[in-house]
């Protein structure tokens, strides 16, 4: 912005930073988790007159929620009202020609609402609205129903602010603008929704922090904390460009490309500058990776040249499936301790209907993968996608008994996204009817919801045998959860499935609860097939590798790790689950 219009002064605000600090840090973390959580506390200071609504959602919930249930919720939305009220009145806002909102998911009400107070306090100021939840099939219907707004900003930001600020300084009036590629405005004729996107993301200017540690800094001592710094590489998927079963593109549940067009990257040396300036400006090592998934081609070239630095760094980014033992190695050298995986599901026939392009086999892979290197592992089980079914939760009870000697995945439940490949083509999944989320109706008066499109929608459908169905995974995955919990209590216990290598042969231990260790002794060429299917093996694979075995003992082999829970098999390729175990326990 300041090189597109150098003599513009620019202030970026983090007001959620004083809410947080005001309401404390943990309840604004639980409260921020839950999409209708959130919308819920903005939501009563937005429309009061519907607070007792609001309330009720807001309790529905926090059901079963620790550190929810119990609290005021009439005095949780006073504290954030005081807040918010006192950031509006510390702001010359008519000395602002133009304040700008970037909407994500959860920021719903609260930007409205604080849009609304401000256009109280200063009605010349020009209200933009942009964000993630903003696309163009609803961005009309947001100026229409909001009239707090003045214009929005559909798809990439940055050519279309650096046109409509450029524009609003030579022109003066939003009204005597011309027509701007990727901005609406409430004058039809001065609106042209489409994409006015970077065609090179090596033309972008390193981001600046400093407002926010600006702000972070005028908190007392005690409110301080050490944040994680956000980077990026790519934006779009490259996913996407595969085609699934019924035409979609990209993974059928999905909705968060909706503001970009393509895949696009910067270069490995940009985005290595980028970080080693930030880092060193802000003293900080934790660093956050945005991308919807790291490119495959700049991954390892620039997590192999991090460690060059000569900074402990404690990375976080989300990665593919398929991403292999190398690339994950040279990721954890560089410091990547946290990782989210596109794991989605665990049975390969659901992994075909959301087009995920994976197996169970590739997920098992990379749990296991993740465990050996101690990444820990913070992915989804997806449940209750439309079309499940028998088959979907059979295979996925079986990997998960696979599974339990890895981090277990943490379960979600399918919510149609607007623009979704399912949103799009509900029938090809059995949808019926769809609709704005029925929790809408509490946050909003009726003439909103019927004439808005919001970002999370609703269907007919068979939800309620999805919940049936699924309900044997959710009991499955929560028995893993406190098996995973109960076997890592003591951190000196090593791993749940384990080997040691004792060169011709091979000691593969598992851990149980409340009894002994299980151990076997693998040795000659049953260790050498062990190993060897460390990474997934087709039977072809196997025979070849080991010609002087016949087939059916090499099966007879291999039928039997998986029957011990020492191996997984799928489709003619076979896994071994067990991870070096470097504790030091008593055969």
């Amino acid at each position: 912005m300041k090189k597109q219009v150098p003599d513009v002064e620019v202030c970026a605000s983090h007001f959620f930073l004083k809410v947080a600090e005001a309401v404390g840090y943990d309840l604004y973390g639980r409260v921020c988790e839950r999409t209708w959580l959130a919308e819920a506390v903005y939501g009563a200071l937005l429309h009061p007159e519907r607070f007792d609504r609001i309330e009720r959602l807001f309790r529905k919930n926090a059901r079963g929620k620790q550190g929810l249930e119990e609290i005021s919720f009439e005095r949780l939305v006073r504290d954030v009202e005081r807040t918010s009220r006192d950031f509006v009145a510390s702001t010359d806002w008519s000395a602002c020609g133009l304040a700008g909102f970037s909407i994500c998911l959860c920021q719903l009400a609260s930007s409205l609402y604080l849009m609304k107070e401000i256009k109280a306090s200063s009605p010349e100021t020009i209200l933009l609205a942009g964000g993630s939840l903003l696309c163009a099939d609803t961005v009309e219907g947001m100026l229409d129903c909001f009239p707090q707004i003045d214009a929005a900003i559909v798809g990439e930001g940055e050519r279309p602010l650096a046109g409509l600020v450029g524009n609003l300084a030579k022109f003066g009036a939003l009204e005597a603008i011309p027509r701007i590629k990727g901005v609406v405005t409430r004058n039809s004729g001065q609106s042209d929704p489409s994409f006015d996107q970077l065609s090179d993301l090596c033309s972008l200017p390193p981001p600046d922090f400093e407002d926010y540690f600006r702000s972070l800094d005028g908190f007392s001592p005690g409110k301080k904390f050490f944040a994680s710094l956000p980077a990026e590489i790519s934006r779009g998927c490259w996913h996407r460009s595969r085609t699934g079963p019924r035409g979609e593109k990209g993974c059928a549940f999905c909705n968060l490309n909706l503001q970009w067009k393509g895949f696009r990257t910067k270069s490995s040396e940009q985005v290595l500058s980028e970080i080693e300036n930030a880092t060193s400006r802000y003293q900080l090592l934790s660093v956050s990776f945005m991308d919807n998934a790291l490119p495959p081609k700049q991954t390892p070239r620039l997590f192999g040249t991090l460690p060059t630095l000569g900074k402990d760094f404690s990375l976080f980014c989300e990665l593919r499936a398929k991403t292999d033992l190398d690339t994950l190695k040279t990721l954890r050298r560089a410091g990547l301790n946290e990782v989210q995986v596109g794991v989605e599901a665990l049975g390969t026939n659901l992994l075909r209907k959301i087009n995920k392009g994976t197996t169970a086999l590739d997920n098992l892979e990379i749990m296991k993968n993740c465990e050996a290197l101690s990444i820990a592992n913070q992915s989804n089980l997806l449940l209750h996608f439309p079309g499940s079914d028998e088959t979907d939760v059979e295979q996925t009870l079986r990997a998960i008994e696979f599974a339990r000697f890895f981090r277990p995945l943490r379960v979600v439940y399918f919510w149609l996204g607007l623009e979704s490949p399912v949103y799009c083509n509900p029938g090809a999944y059995g949808l019926k009817a769809v609709f704005n989320h029925p929790d809408y109706n509490a946050l909003f008066p009726s003439e909103t919801t019927r004439r808005f499109k919001f970002m999370i929608q609703d269907y007919r459908g068979d939800k309620t045998r999805q919940r049936k169905l699924w309900k044997p995974v959710e009991e499955a995955v929560a028995q893993w959860k406190r098996e995973y919990g109960a076997l890592h209590g003591d951190s000196g216990a090593g791993a749940i499935l384990g080997y040691r290598d004792g060169r011709d042969f091979l000691i593969v231990r598992r851990r149980r609860i409340g009894a002994k260790a299980e151990n076997h002794r693998l040795a000659g060429t049953s260790r050498q097939i062990y190993l060897f299917c460390g990474h997934a093996r087709s039977t072809r694979e196997i025979c070849e590798r080991f010609p002087t075995f016949a087939e059916d003992k090499i099966l007879a082999f291999l039928n039997m790790m998986i029957q011990k829970r020492l191996m997984y098999g799928e489709d003619g390729k076979y896994l071994s689950l067990a991870i070096p175990d470097f504790s030091n326990p008593t055969d």
